[in-house]
């Protein structure tokens, strides 16, 4: 085959929305949208842009180094690469993201149904991690499994809940909580919880399961890659849109169902007993389970693939470590996963988001590794002391950065990484060329 055809590309670009649409892409919008009430909007904004836009970019950035982590870190040297590949991949993998595909399928689509204990709990992973390790032994079937098969029947199944969400609101919009007042603060907080999707870093992972979905359909020009990489990327990303806005709207309008409820899967699960009934619970069930299954299988895939080749193990045998390790993981239970995620994703997001802004910049640079590496070592820093921030309060933050501008916001880190960059952009041009060693020739 030298070109896919329609609905092979069609199918390549429900694939990639449904690796994206996991267990973060449920939860966290109808939080942010019943936190934000009536600034539901500048909330949204701020959530589309870490939660569709990064990881849009950095599915092109992926798509023009290749896919692979490797390549693109390439630049800051084979060692802080391989530091930073370990890093994002346990973090989207079996510490956080993968074990959280579990407990999210089962707290909204098992538990109303049988009870939320951690025996229900641990039978359901055993069960739930069977078959994405089943089905993760096969990745080149996942364009057909997942794009082909289970896919359309989630997406029909988002129609319904999502166009519920508009036409039949459950009340108005609700007063927005303080941290989402005034306006601006709701789009920072709307961009911070959209560090909670993973979807930038998922982006990295996903980048090369994406590729290699392509040349299982038998295209080898690379051209080809990277043009349907970035066709399914934009298919995803406005899936992904539409999905966020809707759940961040029934969010919005849900305060009278749930008052003050502290996640969103008891916000979803309040709209839909009050919209649809028990037939509403079953497609609620239906949209989690497949969501977080095709997620689930795309993570482990993809980890798999990435530490197989990092440590020369077998595939397989690293489909069973990661499914068993992030088996074990998930019975911690939905709250603890999300409680310890959330400094190691701000201490993560800066430097992924400057490593993919530089790759895209990389024609501009004469030497790559003089602007990589202390930008990338600003974002790091930085985003180490926002974590430590996030861990222990403000008073563990030096008084200069909590004056940074949006450093309320949490993105204080932003101006420090601009600023390295053009000083380390500069310094590129005007330093002389670096001699190459005999093996570079």
């Amino acid at each position: 085959m030298t070109k896919l055809k329609t609905q092979d590309l069609i199918a390549l670009g429900f694939m990639t929305f449904a690796l994206f649409l996991g267990a973060g892409n449920i939860i966290f919008p109808p939080s942010v949208g019943l936190a934000a009430g009536e600034n539901l909007w500048g909330a949204a904004a701020g959530f589309l842009l870490t939660g569709v836009g990064l990881p849009l970019i950095t599915v092109v950035a992926m798509a023009r180094v290749g896919g692979g982590i490797k390549t693109i870190t390439s630049p800051i040297g084979v060692v802080a690469g391989t530091i930073l590949g370990i890093a994002v991949y346990l973090t989207i993998g079996p510490f956080f993201a993968t074990p959280r595909t579990a407990t999210v399928s089962f707290e909204l689509g098992v538990a109303p149904f049988i009870g939320n204990s951690s025996t229900a709990l641990m039978l359901y992973s055993v069960l739930y991690f069977g078959l994405t390790m089943v089905l993760s032994l096969y990745p080149g079937k996942l364009m057909d499994n997942i794009g082909k098969i289970i896919t359309p029947v989630l997406i029909l199944a988002l129609v319904v809940l999502g166009g519920a969400a508009f036409m039949l609101p459950a009340g108005a919009f609700s007063t927005a909580a303080p941290d989402y007042l005034p306006q601006n603060m709701a789009f920072g907080q709307g961009f911070l919880q959209g560090y909670q999707t993973m979807d930038a870093l998922a982006a990295l992972v996903f980048g090369i399961v994406i590729i290699n979905a392509i040349k299982d359909s038998g295209i080898s020009d690379t051209r080809l890659h990277t043009r349907y990489a970035i066709i399914a990327g934009v298919m995803a990303a406005t899936g992904l849109g539409l999905v966020y806005v809707s759940l961040i709207y029934l969010g919005a309008t849900s305060s009278p169902l749930v008052g003050n409820a502290s996640s969103g899967v008891q916000i979803l699960t309040a709209y839909v007993q009050h919209t649809f009934g028990v037939w509403g619970m079953a497609l609620l069930a239906i949209v989690i389970l497949l969501a977080c299954l095709t997620t689930g299988v795309g993570l482990i895939s993809a980890c798999a693939t990435y530490f197989s080749q990092l440590t020369g193990k077998s595939y397989r045998s690293m489909v069973i470590a990661i499914g068993l390790f992030s088996l074990v993981v998930s019975n911690q239970g939905l709250e603890q996963l999300i409680a310890v995620a959330v400094p190691v994703l701000v201490a993560i997001y800066p430097v992924a988001i400057a490593l993919v802004a530089l790759s895209l910049l990389h024609s501009l640079w004469k030497h790559p590794g003089r602007v990589y590496t202390p930008v990338m070592t600003m974002a790091l820093a930085l985003g180490i002391s926002d974590s430590a921030k996030s861990l222990l309060g403000g008073d563990a933050m030096p008084s200069w950065l909590a004056d940074l501008p949006g450093a309320a916001m949490g993105l204080g880190w932003t101006t420090p990484v601009l600023a390295v960059l053009v000083v380390a952009a500069i310094a590129d041009r005007i330093l002389p060329p670096v001699a190459l060693k005999p093996a570079q020739l």
